[in-house]
Order: structure tokens, then C-alpha cells, then sequence
């Protein structure tokens, strides 16, 4: 079962943003530019978790989060407060609403993904796999550590997230640039070829010996993790 991501959001270029790296992990993604839209889409099919914002046309995101709370079928749904507002009065006054996690604007991507994951394993842990797996490679979300046939390879950080990352939707080619804002972050500038490096190191570590390269170079595109290989 894919999870599914309500985003309600007045600014068009934040909503195309969201989506587009929900999408990258695995996520559907509806979108609401104000409270109706955002009733109606709920009423249409359940969310798995909302991301709100506190300022919107008609009603606040404040408003929403109350009346959904209100509603026995979307009392327990997790909410994350995205917005501008950054005082500690204003968060507190979210978090006492009913909001279950709060990011203040700009946020980092990879923040924000990981935050949805953390608040799904809890929810709904049976949505998000702590474990990911493909051929004789094993990933662990909740230790941070990758195996192959066994054995532990030890990654760095960056490594480990874009291995992740690619593992995350097999098959699916991802340019240098999704890859920057998928695992650095759009607010972090980084040099494309920064990527073709830590691919290579990803690749060192993970292939030892006649080991099978997963990692799937696509001429003029970008990278892959090979659905084959699984």
C-alpha cells in the first residue's frame, strides 16, 4: 500500500516542490489551496498524514487542524504545521491544537521526508518499511546500517542517504540535480559533480570483489539503483 500525503498549501511553487519529493519516496500525493478543498479531499480518500499550512485563505490552518481533530475518522490522522511563523508562542500554540510536528519555512527536504517517516512508523509502521531490500543488500532505516551478503558495509553519511534514496524507488532514474535536492537538500548548494563523486564512493564501498554494480549509470540522465538487480 502506498501512504498517502495530504498537502495543503496555498503556494503553487511549494506544492509542486512537495510533491515532486514526495513522489521521489514513495508517496501519493493529493494537494487543497484552503480549507473546503482540503475537506473535500479528505472526505474523498482518508490521508495517511496532512502537511498544513498555518496561513491559507478563509480558514487558518489552525481552523483545520481543530476541526479535524473534532472528527472521530480524522482524530488520530498525523498533522505536521508548515508555515512561516517561527516564535515559540505560535508553535506552541500549533502543537496544542492537535498538530503532531511543526517545521517552520524554509525546511530542508530530506528534514521534512524524515520527519513524515518518523510520524508514519509510529502511526502506521506497517507503511513505511524499516527494511530495505534488493539482491543480497539490506538496508536498516532504524540502525542506519547496510549489509551485503551479510556482511556490514560501513558508508558515510551522504553515502548512506543516497543509497537510500536510490533504493527507495528502484528502476527510477534520477538526474544529478534531483539526486542534490533529494539527499542535500534544496537549501545547501552543492556542484552537480559533487554527486558523480559520492556515487563512487557508494560504489567502492558496496562492490567488493565480482560483486554485481546495482547502481545503474544512465548516459545524460543521471543514476538509478537497477531494478534488476532485485
Amino acid at each position: 500500500m502506498i501512504p498517502q500525503v495530504l498537502v495543503v498549501e496555498d503556494e503553487a511553487d511549494l506544492v509542486e516542490l512537495l510533491r515532486y519529493n514526495l513522489e521521489a519516496e514513495g508517496f501519493g500525493v493529493a494537494a487543497a489551496q484552503d480549507a473546503e478543498e482540503a475537506m473535500l479531499r479528505i472526505a474523498e480518500r482518508k490521508p495517511d498524514i496532512i502537511l498544513l499550512d498555518w496561513m491559507l485563505p478563509g480558514a487558518s490552518g489552525i481552523e483545520i487542524c481543530r476541526r479535524l481533530r473534532a472528527r472521530p475518522e480524522t482524530a488520530t490522522v498525523p498533522i505536521i504545521m508548515v508555515t512561516a511563523r517561527g516564535e515559540e508562542e505560535e508553535r506552541v500554540r500549533g502543537l496544542a491544537t492537535g498538530a503532531d510536528d511543526y517545521m517552520v519555512k524554509p525546511f530542508s527536504i530530506p528534514e521534512l521526508l524524515a520527519r513524515v517517516n518518523a510520524l508514519l512508523r509510529r502511526s502506521n509502521p506497517q507503511l513505511i518499511a524499516a527494511i530495505l531490500k534488493a539482491g543480497d543488500i539490506e538496508l536498516d532505516r532504524t540502525t542506519h546500517r547496510v549489509r551485503r551478503a551479510g556482511k556490514e558495509i560501513h558508508l558515510g553519511p551522504t553515502e548512506y542517504r543516497l543509497l537510500e534514496y536510490l533504493m527507495g524507488n528502484p528502476g527510477r532514474v534520477y538526474s544529478r540535480e534531483q539526486l542534490l535536492d533529494g539527499v542535500w537538500g534544496t537549501d545547501v548548494y552543492v556542484d552537480e559533480r559533487t554527486v558523480d563523486v559520492h556515487v563512487g564512493r557508494l560504489r567502492k564501498a558496496i562492490n567488493r570483489g565480482r560483486a554485481k554494480d546495482p547502481i545503474r549509470t544512465v548516459r545524460g540522465a543521471g543514476y538509478a539503483f537497477d531494478e534488476k538487480f532485485a
